[in-house]
């Protein structure tokens, strides 16, 4: 059946991963016609976030991809001298999927032994009597009304040494869509490239954020919180004042490098572990600085390490008291952002539907050309084409990736390190040696609306050397309790530990105040020797290409851009930097994502510029207020508050 698709684009982009969608952004602002599809029936490929029953579906997607269209019928859209290359499938590209349950398909048969369990509790090993049972009765139902406050998000703390709810698989299920779960967890540095245009090009308008509230790292079989501002380095009794001051000056000669450039004379050729030797610093200070804050192996170079140490401290201060922001409802809303600004500038979109082919031709030099697309069985005209490098020819790539990124999801009952408040945690897991790539740990609540109430998403991320359960093993061990649940025992948290559910009435920033100088510093650290590590409840291993580093301009026709997927860092970096240089490119004397208005600076053609009558009683400065971007408002806020600490 025909579509009402046009047939000429300036550009057309397959997939709405995070490059393909900055690309198609900007190609869109500067009024380029713009042709978005993707052949999922979700934004963000391998970088998308799903609710429970959406990544159940990608999973089966995963096992069993689409079959490709027959070549015989795409060929009669190819003019004399064309020649058709098959696009790629980028499910093809997942390995290593292991889904697993560690509760119980239902609680109803344990639901007896449970009430029996809790109304029979024994002190010193004496049966109470018939006033000590009734009070106990009173209890459980005091614990179960607070369970359903907790449950339906009132915001109310937990009682301290109240048990964590149970979970069964089909009460994990009816929650679907409570959950958020990430293919490509990332965090932006505060004072990254991605915050930075997400302001220039005020597309911030479209998402939300929330501070990192805590920095972690592992040290001596614990773990601990890791004081990264100045106010939390003077607030920590873990460290000594001596210690303070050695901190203190090691980190101001980090931020001031450049103008002292003596500082590091010697150590330019030597690992960054080695400078930090030469200061006589004690063993914790050396941990926290080396793998937590420049977040390095002990095989960096010394001026890496610097400017690695220099970013973090750069972006501390400016939204919260961690250099870190996670956006709300997951890492997958971030792409979409980008879309929606493409929309709004006339982009065309077009989910669920795929490319089967590029059709190219002998250009100059011998150079190949694309001219086209097939898609749907038709014919779709391009001056140039974006392709995310999964759904790639495999002719386009001379170089197979040489690596790839190990991945695993876990929905868990408590937080790996229980605080007063809930924590958006990071922690950057160093490796046995010190000298391997470490695993990076994100842990997200309900406030992030990654989960309902009463659960935890731990995410864990590190390059592959063998598969991502292997790979992983060591620290899902160490930090998380994966024995088989059947709900009929309670796993008691001894210590104090709340939920803080966002209202509607507050912002991010008043959500977090109260936090300033380690919020968990009376529980700074866990207890090793603990049986009460979170609870898995369900887990997702799987292992997908990292091709960051690869070469995808070789062997690539001259108007062709590949765009690479996920890769381990921390933030979005490359996928920026990616995406400048191909719009440059194609369009290298224009703009880069110039600012989009506000809707209410938009003046249709006829219409008069003259503003309309105020509503008694607003003013500008209110209304100017309400039309800030969310990151617009903490700029200025940290700013007032005079910058990073």
């Amino acid at each position: 059946m025909e579509d009402d698709l046009p047939s000429e684009y300036d550009v057309i982009v397959v997939g709405t991963g995070m490059t393909e969608s900055i690309v198609a952004a900007a190609a869109s602002r500067i009024g380029k016609r713009v042709l978005h599809l993707d052949s999922n029936e979700y934004y963000g490929g391998l970088w998308a976030s799903f609710n429970f029953e959406g990544i159940q579906k990608w999973i089966e997607d995963c096992h069993h991809p689409a079959n490709p269209q027959e070549e015989n019928v795409m060929s009669a859209v190819a003019n004399d001298g064309e020649m058709l290359i098959k696009a790629g499938n980028q499910f093809s590209t997942i390995s290593n999927i292991e889904e697993k349950w560690y509760i119980v398909e239902e609680l109803a048969d344990y639901q007896e032994g449970l009430l029996f369990s809790r109304n029979t509790q024994t002190d010193g090993g004496e049966i109470k009597g018939d006033v000590d049972n009734t009070k106990k009765e009173e209890d459980y139902e005091t614990e179960k009304h607070e369970e359903e406050e907790s449950e339906a998000g009132c915001g109310k703390d937990i009682v301290p040494h109240a048990p964590t709810q149970q979970w069964s698989q089909a009460k994990l299920k009816k929650e679907y869509r409570k959950f958020n779960l990430d293919l490509a967890p990332k965090l932006l540095f505060a004072r990254g490239s991605l915050v930075e245009l997400l302001i220039s090009s005020n597309i911030a308008r479209y998402a939300e954020f929330r501070s990192v509230t805590r920095v972690l790292t592992w040290l001596d079989g614990r773990l601990e919180s890791v004081p990264c501002s100045r106010a939390d380095v003077f607030a920590t009794r873990h460290v000594t004042v001596v210690e303070k001051r050695m901190l203190m000056k090691l980190l101001t000669a980090c931020m001031e490098y450049e103008n002292s450039s003596k500082e590091f004379e010697g150590f330019e050729d030597k690992p960054f572990l080695e400078y930090l030797k030469s200061k006589k610093l004690t063993p914790n200070l050396l941990h926290y600085v080396l793998y937590a804050i420049a977040m390095a192996t002990g095989t960096t170079p010394c001026m890496e390490g610097v400017a690695r140490t220099q970013k973090f401290l750069n972006s501390l201060g400016r939204y919260g008291n961690t250099p870190f922001l996670w956006p709300m409802y997951g890492s997958g809303e971030i792409p979409q952002c980008f879309c929606r600004l493409c929309a709004v500038f006339g982009g065309l979109y077009h989910l669920k539907r795929a490319a089967e082919a590029v059709i190219v031709s002998d250009g100059e030099d011998s150079n190949l050309t694309c001219h086209a697309i097939v898609s749907g069985g038709r014919r779709l005209n391009t001056s140039h084409l974006v392709l995310a490098v999964g759904y790639a020819p495999p002719q386009f790539l001379q170089t197979a990736p040489n690596g790839g990124v190990s991945r695993g999801i876990f929905i868990t009952d408590r937080s790996i390190l229980p605080a007063d408040k809930e924590s958006l945690t990071l922690l950057q897991f160093p490796s046995a040696d010190g000298c391997g790539e470490p695993v990076t740990v994100i842990e997200v609540g309900p406030s992030t609306n990654a989960c309902p109430p009463g659960m935890y998403v731990v995410h864990m991320t590190c390059k592959q050397k063998i598969t991502a359960r292997e790979d992983l093993q060591t620290v899902v061990q160490k930090l998380l309790h994966t024995e088989f649940s059947d709900g009929a025992m309670i796993r008691t948290n001894t210590d104090t530990q709340s939920t803080q559910t966002a209202s509607p009435n507050k912002t991010h920033s008043e959500d977090s105040e109260g936090q300033e100088g380690n919020e968990t510093e009376d529980k700074g650290k866990s207890d090793p020797g603990s049986d009460l590590k979170p609870q898995v409840l369900w887990s997702l291993f799987f292992n997908c290409p990292e091709t960051s580093d690869c070469d995808l301009t070789a062997n690539v026709p001259t108007n062709v851009f590949l765009c690479s997927g996920p890769d381990v860092d921390l933030d979005f970096e490359h996928a920026v930097k990616q995406a400048k240089e191909i719009f440059s490119k194609m369009y290298q004397d224009s703009e880069f994502l110039p600012r989009a208005p506000d809707p209410e600076e938009i003046v249709l053609e006829g219409e008069e510029s003259t503003p309309g009558p105020v509503f008694e009683g607003d003013s500008s400065e209110a209304k100017a207020d309400e039309n800030k971007s969310e990151l617009g408002d903490e700029e200025e806020k940290g700013a007032d508050d005079g910058g990073a600490e």
